[in-house]
C-alpha cells in the first residue's frame, strides 16, 4: 500500500487535475463487483507519461465507472531502458515470465521464435493484461511494450546496433554476467537487451551467428543449467544490481 491508497489502474486517458476519466469494463467490474467500492473512494491511476494520480470514483454501475482527477501524487520519472527477447515456453510459464519481468523493470517484452522453440503460437493480448497487472501491483509508472512475435532472424534484422543484445549463452562460452556488466561502457548499463533461448537451447548455427555480431556480448548465468523463465529472471536480476534502478530506496506505508 502506498499513500494509503490500496488500488492502482493503468488507464490511456491523460492524467490531469480535473479530467473525469471513463473506465473499461472490466476495470469497473473489478471496482464495483470484487473490491466493492463506492463513490467518493480513492483510485491511483497512471498511464505511463503523466506520473501516478489520486482519482475519486465520481460514479459506477454495471460495466461502466467514472473518475474525477484530483491531485498527483508521483510525478513522471525515468525507468531502466531494458529490453527482453525470449522464445515463448508454455502459457502459465509465459505468463509468469511477463509479470516478474514487469516486476523487474523490463521495458519491453519481445517472444522471438528459434530453431528449437517448441511454442507456435503467442497470445500478446494476454500477455500485455499480464504486464499491466503486474504493474499495478508493483508501484510501477509505465506497462511494458509487448510486441509481436517475431523470428531470431528478423530480431537481429530490427534490433538497433546502439543497443548492446547480451547473449544468455547456456554453452559456457560466454563470461559471467556480472563480470561482463561490471566491464561494460557506460551505454550497456543504460541501454540493452537480452535474447534469453528456448528449453532446448539455441541451436548451434544460431548462437554462432549472434556471437559474430557486434552489438552481441554472450553471457553465463552460472554453473548450473537454468529453465528458460528462470534465466530470462535471474538475468533482469543481475542486471537491475549492477546497472539498474535497484539503488534507489522506496517506502511503502
Amino acid at each position: 500500500m502506498k499513500d494509503g491508497i490500496e488500488t492502482r489502474l493503468y488507464v490511456t486517458a491523460p492524467l490531469a487535475e480535473g479530467a473525469v476519466i471513463g473506465l473499461e469494463s472490466a476495470q469497473a467490474h473489478y471496482l464495483r463487483s470484487v473490491l466493492r467500492l463506492g463513490p467518493g473512494e480513492a483510485v491511483a491511476l497512471f498511464n505511463g507519461r503523466d506520473g501516478e494520480w489520486l482519482a475519486r470514483i465520481d460514479g459506477i454501475g454495471k460495466g461502466w465507472a467514472s473518475l474525477v482527477v484530483a491531485n498527483q501524487t508521483h510525478p513522471q520519472c525515468p525507468e531502466p531502458d531494458l529490453w527482453l527477447a525470449f522464445a515463448p515456453i508454455k502459457r502459465a510459464r509465459i505468463d509468469f515470465t511477463a509479470q516478474k519481468a514487469t516486476e523487474l523493470g523490463a521495458s519491453l517484452l519481445w517472444p522471438v521464435m528459434t530453431r528449437h522453440t517448441m511454442v507456435d503460437r503467442v497470445n500478446t493480448d494476454r500477455l500485455t493484461a499480464n504486464a499491466i497487472e503486474a504493474a499495478e501491483q508493483s508501484d510501477r509508472l509505465t506497462v511494458p511494450e509487448v510486441r509481436e512475435p517475431t523470428s531470431l532472424d528478423k530480431l537481429i534484422a530490427e534490433w538497433p546496433e546502439d543497443r548492446a543484445l547480451l547473449l544468455c549463452d547456456e554453452s559456457g562460452t560466454g563470461l559471467g554476467i556480472a563480470e561482463a556488466l561490471a566491464a561494460a561502457g557506460p551505454s550497456v548499463r543504460r541501454r540493452a537487451g537480452f535474447v534469453i533461448g528456448p528449453e532446448g537451447g539455441f541451436a548451434q548455427e544460431e548462437l554462432d551467428r549472434l556471437r559474430k555480431l557486434p552489438f552481441v556480448t554472450a553471457v553465463g548465468l552460472g554453473p548450473r543449467l537454468l529453465r528458460a523463465d528462470t534465466a530470462a529472471l535471474a538475468a533482469l536480476a543481475v542486471w537491475q544490481a549492477v546497472a539498474g534502478d535497484w539503488t534507489t530506496s522506496t517506502s511503502n506505508d
